[in-house]
């Protein structure tokens, strides 16, 4: 029950935020065939109901078929990761162990980039100084907060530090102060608490946006590299974020003792 309240909270104030931003540049009507509905400062509006359709999470790497695991062409440009050496021991080591090491496994938060090719929808809601990500996902969200800058560190967050800004029709996101316990997908590949990533949402359109994340790490890959996929607009009209609770944790039942009466 608390968890279905908070999901209403959270639609709520994400429809509240959408109802008072989404306004359309005078004469323009929104959702038009083949263009992209804009604010009244003329950026991009967002704002909706938002899904990755690939299997990135379960390796952004190209993949064959197995058990439980459809086929992938990957999102990777250049179809390889560039891992140091050791970082690729520690790679192969995560894989052999993924079913208890993964961070999904556990329920603990997916991290960025990871949560935006999950399995499960987001909304976003826009203002001119802030970006709301609400996600499916555990209850998840991000804030990303326009043209101001990173806080100080070193911090180490679940869901990074993210400040956005445009380039033209391009929302740009730089991320800092992440931890180093969140994986990129089900196959181990990881990075540290150096990582610096650069996504860019570019609209293609009312309804597809390109989703593109640069990823440097000195740590543990040899230079930078970046993956490319598409964001989908949800079209039905009923359609809604709802609850996943996640148990990754199994609990010991405690039994209850009760004191003696008299």
């Amino acid at each position: 029950m608390m968890g279905s309240r908070l999901v209403k909270m959270r639609s709520m104030l994400g429809a509240a935020l959408l109802l008072s931003v989404a306004v359309p540049v005078a004469g323009q009507t929104p959702q038009t065939a083949g263009t992209v509905q804009r604010m009244a400062d003329g950026k991009p509006d967002l704002s909706g109901l938002w899904q990755a359709m690939s299997r990135a999470n379960d390796d952004i790497r190209p993949h064959s078929a197995g058990r439980d695991l459809p086929a992938s062409l990957g999102v990777v440009d250049g179809h390889e990761l560039p891992y140091l050496p050791e970082a690729l021991s520690r790679q192969q080591e995560n894989y052999a162990n993924r079913a208890t090491m993964d961070t999904e496994a556990k329920c603990f938060l997916p991290g960025v980039p990871r949560i935006m090719y999950m399995p499960f929808p987001f909304q976003v809601a826009q203002t001119s100084d802030h970006v709301l990500m609400l996600f499916e996902y555990a209850h998840a969200t991000r804030n990303i907060f326009m043209d101001t800058p990173h806080p100080e560190g070193p911090i180490e967050w679940w869901m990074g530090d993210s400040r956005g800004h445009w380039e033209g029709d391009t929302l740009v996101v730089d991320v800092v102060h992440v931890t180093n316990q969140t994986w990129f997908d089900r196959a181990g590949n990881f990075h540290s608490e150096a990582m610096h990533l650069v996504e860019r949402y570019t609209p293609m359109g009312p309804d597809h946006i390109r989703y593109t994340a640069t990823i440097e790490d000195p740590n543990v890959f040899t230079r930078p590299w970046t993956m490319e996929l598409t964001l989908y607009r949800q079209k039905d009209p009923n359609f809604q974020l709802l609850d996943y609770e996640c148990y990754g944790f199994v609990l010991d039942e405690v039994p209850i003792e009760f004191p003696d009466e008299g």
